[in-house]
């Protein structure tokens, strides 16, 4: 699994030189049952990474899920059941739930902006604004919820922001620069690892923060514009003046509240950081049977 090294960082981090009161109260032989339960409505996800935190404690741990991720799941359904080392049970518990309700946290405030924009032709996408380490398991969990995915790093798409914009001296210049190698990139993804090659056209995204700006990146062969903190009606303007010749996608200060306002702008991506860093943890709870 790829994440068995982030389970053992997370239990020896919990456990440390051992359980104190989980070993003064079960000892190796005894046995236990127990439920996993949503105390809220909730889209799942890291249903996988939960059960493996207690295989790695205990292989003979029988683990059986009774929804699988991506599913919606009302408040108070059980949503998995366990048996085995009651030791373990408890060991595993507090750093099971940590990935679940993260994850599932995720997938379901995801989940809501995806509603809120149904109907349009707008992706909720992510953004780079991640956990060190969980990035993975994050992206993983906006998809559950329904959205997609924006790069996964530094390596998979040419994005131009205002600090590469300053420091070339000007939006211009700062394509001319990407632009010359972009038909030598190919992407192969190894693991964590991106790798530059041959033959594959690579995305080219501009980050403009004013119409001027706008209007210069539009003179070269550019993928996608990404508008910083426009309001709507900028929005609208800008997609006028560049008469289709690319794809727009809009950031800053997106919420719940005024996604659809964005959404109607017929705006193609809405990236929200909100999905990662801000998610609430899902209420979920184990239970001893």
């Amino acid at each position: 699994m790829k994440y068995k090294f982030l389970i053992q960082q997370a239990l020896a981090e919990d456990i440390g030189a051992g359980d104190i009161t989980s070993d003064a109260i079960a000892d190796s032989k005894t046995k236990a049952a127990a439920t996993i339960k949503t105390k809220q409505d909730i889209v799942l996800a890291g249903m996988d990474i939960a059960r493996d935190v207690f295989l790695e404690l205990d292989s003979k741990i029988k683990w059986q899920a009774l929804h699988d991720d991506g599913d919606f799941v009302k408040k108070g359904k059980i949503i998995a059941m366990l048996e085995g080392g009651a030791a373990a049970i408890l060991k595993g518990e507090r750093t099971a739930l940590n990935f679940l309700q993260h994850l599932c946290g995720i997938a379901t405030l995801t989940k809501q902006f995806v509603d809120a924009v149904k109907g349009t032709k707008a992706k909720i996408l992510d953004t780079r604004k991640t956990l060190p380490g969980w990035r993975e398991l994050e992206k993983y969990a906006v998809k559950m919820g329904g959205g997609a995915n924006h790069r996964q790093g530094l390596f998979d798409r040419y994005l131009i922001k205002n600090n590469h914009i300053d420091m070339a001296g000007g939006i211009a210049k700062a394509i001319e620069k990407v632009l010359p190698l972009r038909p030598f990139d190919r992407l192969r993804v190894s693991g964590d690892k991106g790798e530059r090659g041959s033959g594959q056209k690579v995305l080219i995204e501009v980050e403009v923060r004013n119409f001027e700006e706008l209007k210069a990146a539009l003179q070269y062969p550019i993928d996608i514009v990404l508008l910083d903190n426009f309001e709507p009606e900028a929005v609208r303007g800008a997609m006028r003046l560049a008469h289709e010749k690319v794809k727009f996608e809009v950031s800053g200060g997106i919420t719940l509240d005024n996604v659809a306002l964005y959404a109607a702008t017929k705006v193609d991506f809405i990236s929200v950081g909100a999905l990662t860093h801000s998610a609430p943890a899902a209420d979920i709870h184990l239970c001893v049977a």
